[in-house]
């Protein structure tokens, strides 16, 4: 699969005025790359993964609120993405087809009962606690982190939100070690976005998940923990018509090359 050689940038108007940053690629029906924790349209994944469905489809690969190239108007609300993400639909048509990972996968789930114009939803392991195997989540976790980057202990904040997603101590020492540790500090602000978007407790919304009408494709990697997995099975059951694929040889992490195969039949098909 060839990768188109530029792309195109540009702003959506979110219904509150904020300015939502995207980066366009390609030709055809509009599919809509929603980021999780941490990442931007910038981060390497998701841009290869947008550069490489351009050859079928109009990819936008953008900058949710708070990073990037996009505005951050305050109050946040999770109500406030779902408008941001409607903008960005009105921008490539009118309707869209949505891809989202990890918590991004979560708000896409949102959003698709909410937004009549998306049209197919594939989400790449939305982090659900479904079961006893889920590290320990406190209920009011995006109140604690709001108010550590509030006190400008930003990094704390990160080392909070890793904790509560089951990061390993190792592995957090080694982020703060890492070049892109600055970048990581820099968008903390938004962990609390992320906490909001799940809910309290990462609580699975069995009910709201049931009124998503539009197809979807729920993926799983078959090296993710189990409680991933398990969250996977529990939205692929809530989810009308739903189906689930695993991807051998992938974790959490999922690799570009991995992903694209899925998205590019599921978007494809009739």
């Amino acid at each position: 699969m060839s990768r188109p050689a530029g792309r195109l940038s540009g702003t959506a108007i979110s219904a509150d005025g904020t300015a939502i940053a995207f980066d366009q690629y390609g030709s055809g029906p509009a599919v809509i790359l929603v980021h999780g924790a941490f990442t931007d349209r910038a981060h390497p994944t998701l841009a290869a993964v947008a550069g490489t469905l351009a050859p079928w489809f109009t990819v936008l690969n953008y900058d949710r609120r708070g990073r990037g190239g996009s505005g951050d108007t305050p109050p946040y609300a999770v109500e406030r993405e779902i408008e941001d993400l409607a903008a960005l639909i009105e921008a490539a048509g009118r309707s869209a087809m949505v891809f989202g990972g990890s918590s991004g996968a979560a708000l896409a789930l949102e959003a698709a009962v909410r937004i009549p114009a998306i049209t197919k939803l594939a989400v790449w392991e939305p982090p659900y606690h479904v079961d006893d195997g889920a590290p320990p989540l406190p209920l009011d976790l995006a109140a604690r982190l709001t108010a550590l980057v509030e006190a400008g202990r930003r990094g704390e904040a990160v080392e909070r939100f890793m904790a509560a997603a089951g990061v390993p101590d190792a592995a957090v020492a080694a982020m703060r070690a890492d070049p892109s540790w600055p970048h990581v500090e820099k968008v903390a602000h938004t962990l609390a976005y992320e906490a909001a978007v799940l809910g309290p407790g990462n609580a699975l919304p069995a009910a709201r998940l049931a009124a998503v009408t539009q197809p979807t494709l729920v993926l799983n990697g078959r090296d993710s923990p189990r409680w991933m997995t398990n969250a996977g099975l529990a939205v692929t059951a809530a989810v009308p018509g739903a189906t689930r694929r695993v991807l051998d040889d992938q974790a959490h992490n999922v690799a570009p090359e991995a992903l694209v195969p899925e998205l590019l039949e599921f978007f494809v098909a009739a």
